[in-house]
């Protein structure tokens, strides 16, 4: 079996560079998803060209995520092996938190950030949080819906729409 997986990464401000990765094992409440399509999105460039000193190297740009789950931590009731989902920019909230139980999942404040505070899609593996998941329709192919995951999510808690309508 498989023991390594490749990706790209940020190994400081501005170097992309190609390495093995130990396949991860997921946690609770985690998949692990064999990346099929990652499109590339602006957001990606502040992933490379961060000059945040709270950046933390290195990390796997690439949050426009479509690819089949290869493994499951936990017994999901909905999710299963081989199912085709899309992961984000949001990486799934935690339902704890007074947003999450208020049902405004996309301002939880424990999310991860595909890409940037969590390892993304530019690798052939990645983990997801089971409620950052989506499932993908067979009527797309994976290149074709990987941008369209990033299209319709709402990015920050600042986003203009929600301050003037929320």
């Amino acid at each position: 079996m498989q023991k390594t997986y490749k990706a790209v990464q940020v190994s400081q401000f501005g170097k992309l560079e190609m390495v093995e990765r130990n396949i991860p094992t997921p946690q609770v409440g985690e998949v692990l998803i064999a990346v099929e399509a990652c499109g590339i999105c602006g957001a990606d460039a502040t992933t490379v060209e961060s000059s945040n000193p709270d950046f933390q190297y290195p990390r796997v740009p690439g949050h426009e995520v479509v690819g089949r789950i290869i493994a499951i931590a936990d017994s999901s009731s909905y999710w299963k092996i081989g199912q085709r989902v899309g992961v984000s920019r949001l990486g799934g909230h935690c339902n704890h938190c007074a947003e999450c139980r208020q049902g405004l999942f996309n301002l939880c404040n424990n999310q991860p950030v595909m890409g940037s505070s969590h390892d993304g899609g530019y690798a052939e593996m990645l983990l997801a949080k089971e409620t950052g998941l989506v499932t993908i329709p067979d009527e797309l192919s994976s290149v074709e819906a990987a941008p369209l995951v990033c299209a319709c999510q709402r990015h920050s808690k600042i986003d203009p729409f929600y301050l003037k309508n929320g």
